[in-house]
């Protein structure tokens, strides 16, 4: 059934849900006083790793770093 429904208004600006949320997130994290606003900033970092395969055997993992400071 098709709804005649508006569109929620991040798609209508052409965004994704993510970036939406990504953007708020920021927005508040900037909004927050210290000692508050560090923390937040603190937790915001990604870490991961990475590990390729080779025939079917993983390599040596490399840990990665993805942070809006990098």
């Amino acid at each position: 059934m098709a709804s005649n429904a508006a569109a929620p208004f991040w798609r209508s600006a052409g965004m994704t849900y993510i970036t939406h949320s990504n953007l708020c997130a920021n927005l508040l994290r900037n909004c927050l006083k210290e000692p508050y606003k560090s923390e937040a900033l603190s937790r915001e970092k990604v870490h991961y790793s990475i590990s390729k395969l080779v025939d079917a055997k993983p390599q040596k993992p490399t840990i990665r770093s993805d942070s809006p400071d990098e």
